[in-house]
């Protein structure tokens, strides 16, 4: 890699080659008085300005034991041959002291202002040391402000960049969080305008039996086109409230992105595609930019990355998103909450996202969604059971578009429901929860049990955790909340179809965090009857992991010495010899830790 040159290592040059020539054009006018050849002398001046510089560019300790080795040994040859040629060797002390740094100090200050001059006295006895000493000192404090200043530059410059970053990332989060609310807002217009409107327009549908005269069935024609007419407004006024940047596609979005990126933040950002564009759900679209967005913040702050290539691909089975940097890399990789972000929205739309880093090779995320495309040859039969007419209504009206969906059928509550499923066999139910008679969870219960190839996909406005898990346990396939978008449920019913899982973000959130609590009251208990306290699970967790007492020390802030007694002491509870792999089997067996 091609070190980035700034100001101070051009001023550095510039006094390094100012001093070489220099050297070499004494040493060509007073030739006669050397005592090696001339041409050995001119080569090892030549190597005297090279080889320290070569080893500036890869390692400054290299750089201090080179400078002082061979142009130290240079300067103490023409000293004694000639004792006014000392002076020579003060730029290199500057230079020392100005790419010195942490303990180098130490030595490289003594060595440079109390030894050199040592022997220099040795080789010529005519110079006064305790001058050269002031000489040299006073070169050395030099050389250690210009390395302050060189600290100060490089921290405001990162300081700078980091802001730019910052800037940009908030600007990122602002317009998205913009676009969300406007989304929400937008469906919930629509769902309460919509349903509204189309309630009206079926009532007046249910009615025209009852009218007798011509005049009142043109009449209700004239209503019932008025509704119709309304309705398609309506719902031109929400479109209009998205966004420029949602009307753009997903290349567009994504390509805007880097390049707004790259203008902040000052690192180069390279996008390419492959494949044919296929249309994307907003929620997909979403989770893609919200990756690219996290991935190029985290390669900028924590693997300060000076290039990025950004690479989107469509295929037949899935669409997958790319971002490889050049920055450091970790040993480690650990998540954030950013990266955790990133992967509910991949799991909540059946995709993974996965990252590779390793020291020096920088750090590679990849986000994989499926792709749920319409299935032509394989038409799915639906069942739609709400107790609200309008939204059954609507909801065929919304799936009739898609021409790999038919609703054979429609239900008003849990009873009706199952009958159908009897007569009808229908491939995916969409139940509602709330209903008279019978609920949509005893009726999925039952239906589940008779006809287990039916898939039922929850279709409900509340989120009910506890609930949800007694479904989720009695068979259902996914849950999908009534605000989502008709791409977005078109997709689920195919993912669903096809043997798929799928429950809404704020669910799976809720639903996690009852396991989780579940879990935790388990291992409580089992706990107690091991007489176990909260640190010495907390370090048998961690020890299953796989990391090491001293790791597990810093991560806990305890030391070595109290993690090991700790975990002592959780073995002979356990009942185990004191070895790890019969304690994490023990903790395994009984339920303390999960695998």
């Amino acid at each position: 890699m091609v070190k980035q040159w700034f100001w101070y290592d051009w001023i550095m040059l510039g006094l390094r080659l100012i001093i070489s020539v220099s050297l070499i054009l004494t040493t060509i006018r007073f030739q006669e008085g050397l005592s090696l050849p001339f041409w050995i002398v001119i080569f090892w001046e030549i190597a005297a300005f090279s080889i320290p510089w070569v080893c500036l560019l890869l390692n400054y300790k290299y750089y201090l034991f080179t400078e002082i080795l061979v142009f130290g040994g240079l300067c103490v040859h023409l000293t004694s041959l000639f004792p006014e040629a000392f002076p020579s060797f003060l730029g290199s002390v500057f230079l020392i002291a100005a790419n010195s740094a942490r303990l180098s100090y130490h030595w490289t200050a003594p060595a440079t202002v109390l030894v050199i001059p040592g022997i220099f006295y040795i080789v010529s006895p005519d110079n006064s040391y305790w001058l050269m000493v002031i000489y040299y000192g006073l070169a050395y404090v030099m050389g250690f402000a210009f390395h302050l200043l060189i600290v100060n530059h490089r921290q405001n410059e990162t300081i700078r960049n980091q802001n730019a970053v910052l800037e940009q990332y908030m600007s990122q989060i602002e317009r998205i969080t913009l676009a969300e609310e406007r989304n929400r807002l937008s469906r919930e217009l629509h769902d309460t305008v919509g349903h509204a409107y189309t309630s009206i327009i079926m009532g007046m549908e249910a009615f025209r039996p009852e009218l007798a005269t011509e005049t009142g069935i043109q009449r209700l024609d004239s209503l019932l086109e008025l509704g119709r007419k309304s309705i398609e407004e309506v719902r031109g006024y929400l479109h209009q409230m998205e966004s420029p940047q949602q009307s753009l596609s997903l290349v567009q979005s994504l390509q805007n992105l880097g390049d707004e990126f790259q203008e902040h933040a000052r690192t180069k950002v390279s996008f390419r595609a492959f494949g044919e564009e296929h249309r994307l759900s907003r929620q997909a679209k979403m989770a893609f930019i919200r990756c690219l967005q996290e991935s190029l913040t985290n390669a900028v702050r924590h693997g300060q990355a000076t290039e990025i290539t950004v690479s989107l691909q469509f295929g037949q089975q899935d669409t997958r998103l790319e971002v490889h940097d050049n920055g450091r890399g970790m040993e480690e990789w650990q998540e954030g909450f950013g990266m955790n972000a990133m992967k509910e929205r991949a799991m909540n739309l059946q995709g993974q996202v996965s990252v590779y880093t390793k020291p020096g090779d920088g750090t590679l995320v990849t986000c994989s969604l499926p792709r749920q495309a319409e299935m032509e040859d394989d038409l799915i039969q639906l069942l739609i059971v709400d107790d609200q007419p309008f939204i059954r209504e609507s909801l065929r009206v919304l799936l009739d578009k898609y021409q790999d969906l038919n609703v054979v059928g429609s239900a008003e509550d849990g009873e009706q429901a199952v009958d159908l499923c009897g007569r009808l066999q229908p491939h995916v139910v969409l139940m509602d929860l709330d209903m008279p008679r019978m609920n949509g969870a005893e009726a999925t219960k039952m239906i589940k049990q008779q006809w287990p190839h039916i898939r039922v996909l929850i279709f409900t406005t509340f989120q009910d955790a506890k609930q949800a898990l007694d479904l989720l346990r009695s068979g259902a396939d996914g849950f999908l909340l009534k605000s989502s978008e008709p791409l977005e449920l078109a997709d689920t019913i195919r993912l669903i179809h096809r043997g798929g899982t799928l429950i809404d973000r704020g669910m799976s959130h809720k639903i996690f965090e009852k396991l989780d609590k579940s879990v935790q009251s388990t291992q409580l208990k089992i706990a107690n009857d091991y007489d176990l306290t909260h640190r010495e699970i907390e370090i048998l967790q961690l020890v299953a992991k796989g990391l090491r007492y001293k790791t597990i020390a810093s991560k806990l802030y305890l030391s070595d010495g109290t993690v090991r007694n700790y975990a002592s002491s959780a073995y002979i509870k356990l009942g185990v010899r004191n070895n790890k792999e019969e304690a994490i089997q023990k903790a395994l067996e009984i339920g303390i830790i999960v695998s």
